[in-house]
């Protein structure tokens, strides 16, 4: 399974008002873990950015005079993220200004929701904690994701910051990592890769298994699960 966890950043809010993209981040996610083949550009927009714009993302017009313009990089993009599936939070509004700038460079071109399946992690994060705030500053604080130094917006490191959140978001583990004292070495395995062998002399896990208290309150989580998504609980539909 192929995603792409997307972010931009812009001169502005409204696409229909001129506003330009002028940055694309994206990071790839092969079987839910980083590939490190991402794909990032800074875009010559051809107009002022706004103020507000630039207090938020710390890009300027000088900074951006000597980039492509989105026209030079958009058959790159399209092959890269075509047929995975996008990962973005706020998805209307980023999509909106990529279905302009595709539009603007080649109307017979497919438009992204053509290409890709979209997932909208703001939609998933309301749907999952109704009543709360669900920017990404407030789901990296409830997930635990590290974003201390996100003191400004930029596409490629909300991107990866996202790519995160949405792994803990979806129950999925983002790394795998063996301390030194529970492996050892052995032989590269077919991929060239070094492969690790846990020590079999090392203590043996405690399984505690739950009991009626924690099981009636695990059938309570799931029943609000059920009750809160539209899409209903999938544990449930698994057990049915």
């Amino acid at each position: 399974m192929r995603q792409i966890v997307l972010d931009t950043e812009t001169t502005g809010l409204d696409p229909q008002a001129g506003h330009r993209i002028i940055e694309i981040g994206c990071v790839e996610l092969i079987d839910r873990r980083l590939t490190g083949n991402n794909f990032h550009r800074y875009l010559q927009p051809d107009r002022q950015i706004d103020a507000g714009a630039s207090d938020v993302h710390g890009i300027t017009n000088a900074f951006l005079a000597d980039k492509p313009r989105f026209a030079e990089v958009a058959e790159g993009f399209l092959d890269y993220v075509e047929g995975a599936e996008l990962i973005i939070h706020n998805a209307a509004f980023d999509l909106g200004f990529l279905d302009r700038e595709i539009a603007g460079w080649n109307a017979e071109a497919p438009r992204i929701g053509d290409l890709c399946e979209v997932t909208d992690t703001l939609l998933m994060a309301r749907r999952m904690h109704p009543g709360q705030r669900n920017s990404l500053d407030a789901l990296c604080k409830r997930y635990g994701v590290d974003h201390r130094h996100r003191d400004l917006h930029g596409a490629l490191l909300d991107a990866e910051i996202l790519a995160d959140v949405y792994l803990a978001m979806t129950g999925g583990q983002v790394a795998l990592s063996l301390g030194e004292e529970l492996a050892t070495p052995s032989q590269p395995g077919p991929d060239g890769r070094q492969r690790g062998r846990l020590d079999p002399s090392r203590p043996r896990l405690r399984v505690i298994q739950a009991d009626t208290a924690a099981l009636a309150a695990h059938a309570e989580r799931l029943a609000a699960i059920q009750a809160a998504s539209a899409e209903g609980c999938l544990w449930l539909r698994a057990e049915g």
